[in-house]
């Protein structure tokens, strides 16, 4: 099952030439999730070549507009493309608010439905489950109710162990059966069970994403052991005291979430608009955390790798 996520926008509050604002889309085996929407967002769809009906379900991390003024256009263009199914649209309380005011005051009438989940929670919880995923969230630290989101594949079923299908002569029907945990009945009505013919399958992938954050131990048990962690990098440790006033990450406290969290990869994002080159942050970043890469617009990067 591939499970990977393309970068739409990795810059902080102002986009650049070259950074958009933050969104990205994560596809798990054909099925795509759109994690944030900054302005600009539904041109980088376009130039990616993400098929713009393609996204049902939108996750929004917080209401600072870097995070979601994409929306209202991203909608808007769904509508004159001729949508008709639902969007579902998770995000902090306030969002139904605002689209609603907004698409009332320009005299909007879209031609599907916007399905609100709002977000309100200081614990974990589940958000979305479907034969795909489970979306988890949890609360970050920022200055308004900022969420996280983890994204998991759901397991895969056991593999059947070398030289079964053969020893046995199993049909297509024998081996979903005897993956579903049925077993199997030999010709001679000996029963053997499904423990006996298949070995485990490997554990799904998970990926974490905590944009706009201070680090904080307290988000650490919800993304231990992720494939791939997308953490906040507005600013270099020399700036710290900028990022602990605007309650954002620096290239060391994201590499501290990585290695406290037992994350496989560190993919730093959002990055100040003062930075034209970033490689200065991934090395800093690398000093804790040496398996760390910088995001960039239009980056397409497969966990399991």
């Amino acid at each position: 099952m591939d499970f990977y996520i393309t970068i739409l926008g990795c810059s902080a509050a102002l986009p650049t030439a070259t950074r958009q604002c933050s969104s990205q889309v994560v596809n798990i085996d054909g099925y795509n999730l759109l994690i944030d929407c900054g302005e600009g967002t539904q041109n980088q769809i376009r130039r990616y070549r993400i098929k713009l009906q393609s996204m049902s379900d939108i996750f929004i991390s917080h209401l600072h507009g870097d995070h979601f003024f994409g929306l209202p256009g991203l909608l808007s263009s769904m509508h004159l493309c001729g949508r008709t199914e639902p969007v579902n649209i998770y995000a902090p309380k306030g969002i139904r608010k605002i689209l609603t005011h907004l698409f009332n005051a320009s005299g909007a009438k879209l031609s599907f439905e916007l399905v609100y989940h709002e977000i309100e929670t200081q614990e974990p919880i589940l958000l979305l489950e479907n034969k795909k995923c489970k979306v988890f969230t949890f609360p970050l630290v920022h200055s308004v109710p900022t969420y996280g989101f983890l994204i998991e594949e759901q397991p895969s079923l056991p593999n059947l162990k070398s030289g079964v299908r053969k020893t046995y002569n199993l049909s297509p029907a024998d081996i979903l059966k005897i993956k579903i945990g049925e077993g199997y009945t030999t010709e001679e009505g000996r029963f053997i069970p499904s423990s006996a013919l298949t070995k485990p399958a490997r554990p799904p992938k998970k990926y974490a994403y905590c944009c706009d954050t201070l680090f904080d131990e307290s988000f650490i048990p919800h993304i231990k052991d992720v494939d791939l962690l997308c953490f906040d990098c507005t600013f270099d440790s020399s700036l710290t005291y900028i990022a602990n006033d605007k309650l954002h990450g620096t290239s060391v406290s994201a590499a501290m979430a990585a290695k406290a969290a037992n994350a496989k990869q560190l993919l730093l994002t959002h990055f100040s608009a003062r930075y034209n080159d970033v490689d200065s942050l991934v090395d800093e970043a690398k000093t804790i955390f040496p398996n760390t890469l910088a995001a960039y617009d239009g980056m397409r990067i497969k966990l399991g790798l």
